[in-house]
């Protein structure tokens, strides 16, 4: 990578890390909370919802949050999801996710917080990096992008206070791997960090390992240089 790549990418970063970003993207949803727990919640189901037309998912995770009410948290423990999205109803609250993922959803979450303070902790007895124990905790692959969970992973773990919580202290940043995604994998290519658009778990490491040459502690922290640029940029 050339040192004018670097200082590029270096100067998206710091243009696109900001709080305005926050105003059109899902982050804003669990920036609505404080307790820790509120914002576990929120965080993880906005993230699973984010993909497709944007004004779509911000008016559907509204809609989510409006049956939440002021907490989340509570709103697991009081299993009113279970009247709100029936275990049977296999029609769409969005897109391809249907009422009944949400209740699988929500089942994980309260057992979770049954058992455990936060999901933090609960995430803690699976093995392998934080993408590997939080597709353990949802049952998913952990061979695919999976880029919502790493988008979330990237909310709670990354210690960035213009965008992102840095709430979970039992991760390390660097162990982050990139939300890829259309504008990531567009603009990563361009720049020379992979060779390839492929929306592959492989791919997404190798722009994560690109981007760690230029922020070594903080990966990541070159999404939004990729993401940002991309989307303004189209």
């Amino acid at each position: 990578m050339t040192e004018d790549i670097k200082r590029q990418l270096s100067a998206w970063a710091a243009t696109y890390h900001c709080a305005d970003f926050i105003q059109s993207d899902p982050v804003q949803f669990p920036h609505r909370y404080v307790q820790k727990q509120d914002i576990e919640v929120s965080g993880l189901l906005t993230a699973i919802m984010s993909f497709g037309n944007r004004k779509q998912i911000l008016k559907k995770a509204d809609e989510l949050h409006a049956l939440m009410g002021a907490s989340p948290y509570k709103y697991v423990l009081s299993r009113r999801w279970e009247r709100d999205f029936p275990s049977t109803d296999s029609s769409s609250f969005y897109r391809m996710l249907s009422y009944a993922d949400f209740y699988s959803y929500f089942k994980r979450l309260h057992a979770a917080y049954s058992r455990f303070d936060s999901l933090e902790d609960a995430l803690l007895v699976h093995c392998g990096t934080p993408m590997e124990k939080l597709c353990a905790f949802l049952d998913v692959s952990s061979k695919s992008p999976q880029k919502k969970l790493n988008m979330f992973l990237r909310w709670m773990i990354r210690r960035g206070p213009e965008v992102d919580f840095g709430i979970w202290e039992n991760f390390d940043c660097r162990d982050l791997i990139i939300p890829l995604d259309t504008h990531v994998c567009r603009v990563a290519c361009d720049l020379g960090l992979t060779e390839t658009e492929t929306f592959s778990l492989k791919n997404a490491r190798r722009i994560t390992a690109a981007l760690a040459e230029v922020f070594p502690d903080d990966p990541c922290f070159g999404d939004f240089a990729l993401f940002g640029y991309g989307v303004n940029h189209k």
